[in-house]
């Protein structure tokens, strides 16, 4: 690989080692509206509190397989993954063409896009500004695990009401 790849795996990779996330896990339910909420013209608010909705048992189908990153960089913004979100990554899961994975590459975490065609392999950021990975042989290519949730915080700072 190149230069320019080792320094792009260094600016897009993921942050940390992952956490697990087999311990106990605390069944922390927040309320669930069970009415739409439009993305559009807005629609008149209504009653409809219903289940709660426990995030763990939501995003999380196989605990002992499943773990969390915290990602680096802006290589997967068009995916609607952002620098400083938390992933949810299960190893149980067999990557599949179009996946977005989380790899080692170079001895780096990193995550993007998987695609597999005619024997080529390449992982794709979703962001244009970056190149793809291409792999050709004698390039291992190790997945670590396929991307199941990604966790957002809009801001920690805001005043409560």
């Amino acid at each position: 690989m190149t230069q320019s790849t080792n320094q792009l795996l260094h600016q897009t990779s993921l942050s940390q080692v992952p956490q697990g996330l087999s311990g106990d896990l605390s069944v922390n339910e927040t309320p669930l509206i069970m009415h739409p909420l439009s993305a559009g013209f807005p629609s008149p608010a209504a009653d409809y509190a219903a289940d709660g909705l426990d995030l763990n048992s939501y995003l999380i189908q196989n605990k002992p397989a499943t773990f969390m990153f915290t990602v680096r960089g802006e290589s997967m913004i068009v995916a609607g993954i952002h620098h400083g979100d938390k992933v949810v990554v299960d190893r149980a899961l067999k990557p599949k063409h179009k996946d977005i994975v989380v790899a080692v590459v170079n001895g780096e975490y990193t995550i993007k896009r998987l695609y597999k065609y005619k024997g080529l392999v390449e992982l794709r950021p979703e962001n244009p500004d970056y190149p793809n990975i291409t792999f050709s042989e004698g390039h291992e290519l190790q997945i670590w695990g396929v991307v199941i949730g990604v966790v957002r915080r809009y801001s920690s700072h805001s005043s409560r009401v």
